[in-house]
């Protein structure tokens, strides 16, 4: 989706540009930022703040316009008070939050993000998930979540389960873990407040159908 990787078939197109046209890669890799499953793939610099200013700075920004666009990200992101601290020496959490930073330091309009909490603990992968949801909300940011936990899929907009390079559902997180749903079919399991939930109805409580979070969970069993 930013050119890292070019199809060798079909095309892959970002608002109407063609990732394999050469002279539109830096405009696509600006809209579309990408953050890897490990942070360290991806941090170079010595300092926090040098390794937001990396990506502006290579897109040619103005020094005025790279100081503005790092206060920017480190402010959204939590880490002012990290500036001047070699990245190496960061929690795993802090790390993906500034690999998220140097994303937005160069006005992304998409951020792509490969598994970003699989290698985070509860505290780490919390501060991550908030933050999405906060860039969601606030920042009108279009997000693209790859993920294997069902429990970060339930607040997508919109799910697209794939096996084996293929879509096999695409809809609504209603309808994804809804009843019958095909999850289990790919070796993938229902998020824990819906599987309790199914495990209660069939206990002869009469519960909607899905329940997707622990919130909903709480506030249908509040009602009985």
């Amino acid at each position: 989706m930013n050119g890292l990787l070019l199809p060798t078939s079909g095309t892959v197109t970002v608002d109407g540009m063609d990732t394999r046209d050469p002279s539109l890669l830096t405009e696509i890799r600006r809209r579309v930022g990408f953050v890897f499953q490990n942070p360290d793939n991806q941090l170079v610099g010595t300092t926090v703040e040098e390794d937001i200013a990396f990506g502006p700075e290579n897109l040619g920004m103005s020094p005025d316009s790279i100081r503005e666009s790092v206060r920017f990200a480190m402010r959204v992101t939590g880490l002012e008070g990290l500036a001047g601290r070699p990245p190496h020496t960061l929690s795993g959490g802090q790390k993906q939050l500034l690999a998220i930073a140097g994303a937005l330091a160069m006005k992304t309009e998409c951020l792509v993000l490969d598994e970003p909490t699989s290698m985070l603990g509860p505290a780490g992968r919390r501060s991550v998930l908030n933050l999405l949801r906060k860039l969601r909300e606030n920042l009108n940011l279009t997000l693209v979540l790859v993920t294997h936990f069902m429990e970060e899929a339930v607040f997508a907009d919109r799910i697209l389960l794939v096996d084996g390079g293929r879509i096999v559902m695409d809809g609504a997180p209603a309808e994804v873990f809804g009843s019958g749903s095909r999850i289990s079919s790919v070796g993938l399991e229902l998020p824990g407040p819906a599987e309790l939930a199914g495990r209660l109805r069939a206990y002869g409580l009469d519960l909607p159908d899905p329940v997707l979070t622990l919130d909903d969970l709480v506030t249908c069993l509040c009602r009985l």
